[in-house]
């Protein structure tokens, strides 16, 4: 949809060239919108063909029975299956004592924790987080929309730290936390981070795990939904926040969260969570008034469908054989496009799901508006950010994981047409 002739970067166009760089790529946006096609890439969701991998456990389970002869429909087991737990321990890096096995959702298990520290406290808050005069989390940008739409709701306000390829700003979460009480917590996503594919460097987790803060029950709520999902043979391994906040003298700052939203089904896996024994087992003194234990029948499948540890990582290479020419294409179309214009910057991620777009600040506003015009559903400028404000108005959230690939390629022509647009038309209208 772009021409690929002229890779001079935008800002030594003259003007001349601008308007007729825009009009270009205005005949292009109006050619795609009129073919009246609907493209998505807004969320990171597993394609049908990942989704296929574990058409198996449709037959699964094939006992009713655990490893301890306890019968799987019945009540009760409130931390999970051990045999789950002990796959996942070992994947996690985690003691299986620290480890619960519950239902399909992590973010469930994160709103969880949060309710019960407003409620209750945490076995190290000196009252209700409900009691004090405000509480606030950091917030590693860009990051996770649906955590700040969490803190949003529960009336918890965010402050900013920016998020590097080693993890967040750890010296800025430290001087942040041992300024002011009301900072309770913070996000991160260690592993291939939403959006940005960054990982936590053992260097930044121990830093965080190790630092002062003014409030005596700080958490970081690590949220480990990419740990295992690579988009190749190389392995990322994750840092391991539980024992390096215990060595420090912390061992119930860090909560761990992880699933198998999208290892087997979206909508039918399990989510994990792991702390110290104690801090466990006060999660499970709030979960169980609540609830008679998890869907036991879905986790034994998982059981019988995986096996062992060996068995999931196999299963990932499997999910990887698929997205990563994915992620591929999203880069090839891009440089073929925006590479050298000066208009856009991207990540070529190692795992996760998503693609970081940078574009020109000012336009990523107009860069949504103009896809959507052409049929194409993008994230919201700013959905990266708490409130949906992205003060420089250039971050764009890529998620090429679920169009068929002939989709896609089309989908990321329609993304550079309309950053190249976007861009020229603001340069046209810049001062001289």
């Amino acid at each position: 949809m772009t021409s690929a002739n002229d890779a001079r970067p935008l800002s030594d166009l003259s003007p001349e060239e601008l308007r007729s760089l825009a009009a270009t790529q205005r005949e292009a946006h109006a050619a795609q919108a009129a073919k009246g096609v609907t493209l998505d890439v807004t969320r990171g969701k597993p394609s049908a063909a990942q989704l296929d991998l574990a058409d198996e456990m449709l037959s699964l389970p094939r006992s009713t029975k655990d490893r301890a002869g306890t019968d799987v429909r019945n009540y009760g087991g409130l931390t999970g299956l051990a045999e789950l737990r002990e796959i996942f321990a070992e994947l996690l890096a985690v003691e299986t004592e620290q480890l619960v096995a519950g239902g399909n959702s992590s973010l469930t298990m994160m709103r969880e924790v949060l309710v019960d520290l407003l409620l209750f406290g945490g076995i190290d808050s000196p009252r209700p987080w409900s009691q004090e005069d405000k509480v606030t989390f950091i917030c590693p940008v860009p990051g996770y929309d649906r955590h700040f739409g969490l803190l949003e709701d529960l009336g918890i306000e965010m402050v900013t730290v920016p998020m590097r390829e080693d993890g967040p700003d750890a010296e800025e979460v430290a001087r942040l936390a041992a300024s002011d009480p009301s900072i309770k917590g913070m996000w991160i996503v260690p592993t291939h981070a939403n959006p940005t594919g960054a990982t936590c460097s053992r260097e930044v987790a121990s830093r965080l795990a190790s630092m002062e803060t003014a409030a005596p029950d700080f958490k970081i709520f690590w949220d480990n939904a990419y740990a295992l999902h690579h988009l190749s043979a190389d392995e990322t391994k994750s840092a391991d926040i539980l024992s390096l906040a215990s060595v420090a003298g912390h061992p119930h700052r860090a909560v761990l969260f992880a699933s198998t939203s999208k290892i087997t089904w979206a909508g039918a896996g399990v989510a994990f969570l792991a702390s110290s024994v104690e801090q466990v087992s006060w999660y499970l003194a709030h979960l169980g008034k609540g609830s008679i234990g998890p869907d036991k029948v879905n986790q034994q499948r998982h059981v019988e469908f995986f096996g062992d540890a060996e068995g999931v990582r196999a299963h990932m290479r499997k999910h990887a054989e698929i997205i990563a020419p994915k992620f591929a294409e999203v880069d090839r179309v891009l440089t073929e496009h925006l590479g050298g214009r000066g208009v856009a910057t991207w990540n070529t991620p190692v795992g996760g799901y998503f693609v970081n777009l940078d574009v020109l600040p000012g336009t990523a506003s107009r860069v949504v508006a103009l896809a959507k015009e052409a049929g194409l559903s993008l994230t919201p400028a700013g959905a990266s950010f708490p409130y949906g404000d992205d003060p420089e108005d250039t971050n764009i959230r890529l998620a090429p994981t679920m169009p068929p690939m002939e989709e896609l390629t089309e989908a990321m022509e329609t993304v550079a047409t309309c950053v190249l647009l976007a861009a020229a038309e603001q340069l046209i209208d810049a001062p001289a």
